[in-house]
């Protein structure tokens, strides 16, 4: 399946952040291991969906966003995981979602 209409840039992909810029990014791990390939979704502190996008092939996954209060949750096959994170100011806000 291609991404490619969707206006999310590559995951993985080195991407200039502007010093306004509010980036929610991370990693989608299984045991340690990235998983590529799990819908990762970004849901606000309402837990409304916001957004989603495919994670890299190394489990790499990015969102630009606003401030605030976010969750970040990963789907994969039968197993799925989030975490929160507070993002209230610029800057790359980083977060691990391990799956079980």
């Amino acid at each position: 399946m291609s991404l490619d209409g969707c206006g999310a840039p590559p995951q993985g992909a080195h991407v200039e952040v502007g010093s306004n810029a509010v980036v929610v990014s991370g990693k989608v791990l299984t045991e340690g291991a990235p998983v590529g390939g799990a819908f990762v979704r970004l849901l606000d502190a309402s837990g409304e969906f916001t957004a989603e996008v495919v994670s890299s092939a190394e489990g790499d996954f990015r969102f630009f966003a606003a401030p605030g209060k976010w969750t970040v949750r990963a789907l994969y096959r039968n197993v799925s995981g989030q975490s929160d994170v507070v993002a209230l100011g610029p800057g790359v806000h980083d977060v691990e979602v391990s799956l079980n």
